[in-house]
């Protein structure tokens, strides 16, 4: 889902390709120099260690790879690989991420980083308009960029509060931010409620202390407040009450509890008072 307020193009992808390599960076950068016990931390999804976390990365970017080089071959084997762990009552998600994790740290390390240099170069290499098959609706390069981007900050998030690091914001939040708005109807329809016809304007303050906007400026609903708690909500990182977020109107409102910017189930969510 690329930003509308951009252009499209090659070159809207080449920016969104660096932003996803600068956001992997960062994580790398929590992570490159763990001891072996750092990296069975515990983070706050339950069961999920640090290695857990990089784990899913490493295995996500990998099937994206795939769908990107050669969507054929995603169909036909991701059909068959999900098929047979659904089959034997095994999660994929899951199961990949344990597997990453039963690995040394230094060749997981090494697994991500390759990965994720193959996912952008296959990417880079996508035709604009094509659309590309995943585990969700087909999805244009520019959009799987800005996913596994959502991504990386999302579980890199877990693996601060895992170390007990506070991240600086960057202006990358906007493309979170961006699929966040996106997803409201889904936010909806996957807790079994009627997507809303009511547009919301959604203003929140970046990082840097500009101003990022959706939706129409006379729209009766409306969310505000930093840009930072708005992903951390739609991420769902943090619980809505622990974030500087303010709804106005019956949308806005029913719409922050439930609010995620990720495909499949929204599970429970952080409490209340706790970033775990």
């Amino acid at each position: 889902m690329a930003d509308p307020n951009v252009p499209e193009g090659s070159s809207v992808l080449a920016a969104l390709l660096a932003d996803l390599r600068a956001e992997s960076a960062a994580l790398d950068g929590l992570v490159a120099g763990l001891e072996p016990d750092g990296w069975a931390l515990d983070t706050p999804a339950p069961g999920w260690t640090v290695a857990h976390q990089i784990a899913h990365l490493a295995w996500t970017d990998e099937w994206s790879e795939l769908a990107a080089r050669d969507p054929e071959a995603f169909v036909a084997e991701s059909g068959r690989v999900f098929g047979e762990l659904v089959a034997a009552g095994t999660d994929p998600v899951e199961d990949g991420a344990a597997r990453g994790a039963a690995e040394r740290p230094a060749a997981l390390l090494d697994r991500w980083r390759s990965g994720r240099e193959r996912l952008a170069a296959a990417l880079a290499a996508v035709p604009a308009d094509a659309r590309l098959p995943w585990l969700g609706p087909p999805m244009k390069a520019a959009s799987m960029a800005t996913a596994r981007l959502m991504e990386t900050w999302a579980h890199g998030q877990d693996v601060a509060d895992a170390l007990g690091v506070r991240r600086e914001p960057t202006a990358r939040l906007r493309h979170v931010a961006h699929l966040g708005v996106r997803t409201m109807g889904f936010a909806f329809t996957v807790h079994g409620r009627p997507a809303p016809q009511a547009p919301v304007r959604v203003e929140l303050t970046a990082p840097d202390g500009g101003s990022w906007t959706w939706g129409p400026a006379d729209a009766a609903d409306r969310v505000t407040g930093p840009a930072l708690d708005f992903c951390l909500l739609v991420t769902r990182r943090r619980h809505r009450d622990d974030l500087a977020l303010t709804a106005v109107g019956e949308v806005a409102t029913a719409w922050l509890p439930i609010a995620q910017a990720f495909a499949g189930p929204p599970g429970p969510g952080r409490a209340a008072g706790s970033s775990r």
